[in-house]
């Protein structure tokens, strides 16, 4: 909006603005912009909260030094998610349908975490969705998202080849070329992308909301891999970066780029009040954006393979729980003492914060082992 107006409306009476052409400066405004946004209307959603009296019920079984956080106000992800939305509308261009494509999984799977713990909230105990109707809802934006990719690749806008890490030659096409142009085979030409598309989405979103289990640790995580996915998008979309990293260049991807630095900022406001000791917990609301917000970046940059490293500690959270689970089905003995494996370490005798810290530390080495892979293929 400020894009339009400034730039693309005004700058031919004041040459000035033409600064706001640069996407660094937009970038950096734009994360300003939701950091402030979540700084200043924080208190007051935060307040509002309490008053609906919308608290956070601690499961039993949990570690028992959390029962002290039961009734902390959740669904602070609200908050959020309108502090990566906003700044983004105001400061991208909105001409480019990357953007839209990206606010509007943010948006859907805001809207999934909503009603999760809407639910939770009226009927006061930790259940919300059904697992499968969650899932269901989950694999439902995906699969919109994948369609809408393979509608923009018929234009020329994206690719549905593989960036491999380490393998620059070897880019391998999710798309059955041979069927794609056979009227009666076409629509399973595309299945293996919409299939990869779901998972790296789904799996994303599950992973962040799987980790918010300890304060500011998700939305920690998510500061790192914000910047690292922010550094990742810009360099896809520069021209000579592309060339000289030998990256599948998008000269529209670039334009993600503010509303990845928009999610930066909103974390980091939003940090401000998940601190330990939270005054505020995300919620579903909150989690399920952040990780299909990442999820549908990572894939319309052509980065799903560098996601496990990009979000390296979400990984770990999730495959401790899906080892959990499969160990206990199949022998009746849990490999850890509770899982996710931060609840593990805790019980292990580390306090709240030290597992926090150290989650974060693990968290930027894998960012940086991921940013690291842009030259050595």
């Amino acid at each position: 909006m400020l894009y339009w107006l400034l730039f693309v409306k005004l700058y031919h009476y004041f040459p000035p603005f033409r600064i706001f052409r640069y996407l660094t400066f937009r970038t950096a405004f734009a994360s300003l912009t939701a950091l402030f946004t979540g700084l200043i209307v924080g208190p007051a959603v935060i307040n509002r909260l309490r008053e609906f009296q919308i608290g956070q019920y601690i499961r039993e079984e949990g570690p028992k030094a959390h029962q002290k956080k039961a009734g902390t106000p959740t669904m602070g992800g609200l908050l959020i998610a309108i502090a990566i939305v906003v700044p983004t509308l105001l400061w991208a261009d909105l001409s480019n349908v990357f953007v839209w494509l990206a606010i509007a999984s943010t948006c859907a799977f805001a809207a999934i975490g909503f009603t999760d713990d809407y639910i939770k909230v009226v009927q006061r105990r930790n259940l919300g969705l059904t697992a499968r109707a969650k899932l269901g809802l989950q694999i439902l934006t995906s699969l919109l998202i994948a369609v809408t990719l393979i509608i923009m690749q018929g234009r020329g806008l994206y690719s549905t080849k593989l960036i491999v890490p380490f393998a620059k030659q070897f880019r391998p096409d999710l798309v059955i070329e041979r069927w794609a142009h056979d009227p009666h085979l076409w629509p399973l030409a595309f299945f293996p992308f919409v299939i990869f598309v779901c998972i790296v989405i789904v799996g994303s979103s599950n992973a962040v909301n799987l980790t918010d289990g300890l304060d500011g640790l998700a939305i920690g995580c998510t500061v790192i891999a914000a910047g690292a996915l922010t550094v990742l998008t810009y360099v896809s979309g520069h021209a000579t970066f592309a060339s000289y990293l030998e990256l599948q260049r998008m000269p529209q991807i670039g334009e993600l780029t503010i509303f990845c630095g928009a999610m930066v900022g909103s974390a980091i406001g939003f940090l401000w009040y998940n601190a330990h000791p939270a005054e505020v917990f995300m919620g579903d609301v909150g989690s399920l954006a952040l990780g299909g917000a990442i999820g549908t970046v990572a894939v319309m940059i052509k980065q799903e393979l560098l996601l496990p490293f990009i979000g390296g500690v979400f990984v770990i959270e999730a495959l401790s729980v899906i080892l959990q689970v499969a160990s206990y089905k199949l022998r009746k003995k849990r490999i850890f003492k509770m899982a996710p494996i931060h609840h593990h370490f805790e019980l292990l005798g580390w306090s709240e914060s030290k597992v926090i810290v150290r989650f974060w530390i693990a968290s930027l080495i894998f960012a940086l082992f991921a940013l690291t892979t842009l030259k050595l293929r």
